[in-house]
């Protein structure tokens, strides 16, 4: 990293405070850690922090179904019991559990990713940071693999407003495939999987 490098860092603390379940691997309160670890090494002043804008409907529809996107802005744990058809039709259940605040989760997550894809695309930045993105098995129509909405390709079809192709570097130890499967019939986007 050069010295001059310009980093733009996206955080938003009631990320931390979604809770998927008891028995769930996924812990978003490890993001409230993170953060508390940039800050407890001076690495902030390094950098520009930003609040991320909760990603509109629209702009999750870049992606995903309208429908989709719908059902997750209306679905909560009280009201779930209503939607078991639904429910099914969109994945949700043990891997992608109804849990409160769940929209404004993914909202808050993609925000961040559009957020940084937009500075990168301006130069406002050289580097852009969002630890609470990367939920890449997400599908159009279905949640996957903890991942609800896959901001990571609504990153990717912002940088490619600007942007000939992309390369992306999927450094999970799972393979990103709602990533794949969303840029596989295109020669703009390419997956390295380290």
């Amino acid at each position: 990293m050069r010295s001059k490098d310009k980093i733009a860092y996206f955080y938003d603390g009631d990320v931390g405070s979604v809770y998927f379940g008891p028995n769930h691997p996924m812990k978003p309160h490890r993001l409230c850690m993170t953060h508390h670890l940039v800050l407890s090494y001076d690495l902030h002043k390094k950098m520009e922090i930003y609040r991320p804008h909760k990603a509109y409907p629209v702009e999750l529809a870049q992606f995903h179904s309208a429908d989709y996107v719908e059902f997750l802005h209306r679905i909560t744990p009280d009201t779930q019991h209503l939607f078991s058809n639904e429910l099914a039709r969109y994945n949700l259940g043990e891997d992608c559990p109804v849990f409160d605040n769940l929209f404004e989760f993914c909202q808050i997550y993609a925000g961040g990713t559009i957020d940084a894809a937009r500075r990168l695309n301006n130069k406002l930045c050289d580097i852009a940071i969002n630890w609470a993105g990367g939920l890449h098995h997400a599908k159009k129509c279905e949640a996957s693999g903890f991942c609800y909405i896959n901001d990571l390709v609504l990153g990717i079809l912002e940088l490619l407003k600007h942007h000939a192709r992309v390369l992306y570097i999927d450094i999970d130890v799972h393979h990103g495939d709602g990533v794949e499967e969303a840029f596989y019939f295109t020669d703009r986007y390419i997956t390295c999987i380290l």
